[in-house]
């Protein structure tokens, strides 16, 4: 998956930086792409095993209450 999001960043950076026809459009297009693209793998690798755990634990918590 690092891969992936590396050579689609590496796509949309020359489209951030040109200058020339359309490239005001395309620059309001290819900026929040790349943002979130930097953003999602952060998000898979720590944020949602997290909450994974988090709930988890709740469910753990409620099968041991009610057993007792």
């Amino acid at each position: 998956m690092p891969d992936d999001v590396a050579v689609i960043i590496a796509g949309l950076v020359p489209i951030m930086l040109g200058s020339g026809t359309g490239s005001e459009v395309m620059q309001r297009i290819a900026a929040p792409m790349v943002g979130g693209m930097s953003i999602a793998p952060l998000l898979s690798m720590f944020v949602v095993p997290v909450v994974y755990l988090l709930l988890l634990r709740r469910q753990v918590q409620r099968v041991s209450t009610s057993a007792s």
